[in-house]
């Protein structure tokens, strides 16, 4: 939900880190934001479950490879 907020408000995700145990917004407006990313116009709850779990562990994967680190790559993949 971290992410999709700011990627909604054109934030630089590049530079951010998941914080965990952090609150965010209303269980509202989180249900919303994956409604609006899910790319399924109707999505199950089974769906919506699917599609967090692999954001999830994509995101956690993103982050702890160096690759993604904007420190390492500096400039190169801006973006990416």
């Amino acid at each position: 939900f971290q992410y999709l907020k700011r990627f909604d408000r054109g934030y630089d995700l590049d530079t951010f880190w998941y914080e965990a145990h952090s609150v965010e917004g209303s269980p509202a407006e989180c249900l919303q934001l994956f409604l609006l990313h899910c790319g399924i116009l109707d999505p199950s709850w089974a769906e919506l479950r699917n599609f967090t779990w692999f954001l999830n562990i994509q995101l956690r994967d993103c982050e702890t490879s160096v690759f993604c680190n904007p420190e390492f790559v500096q400039d190169t993949l801006k973006g990416f």
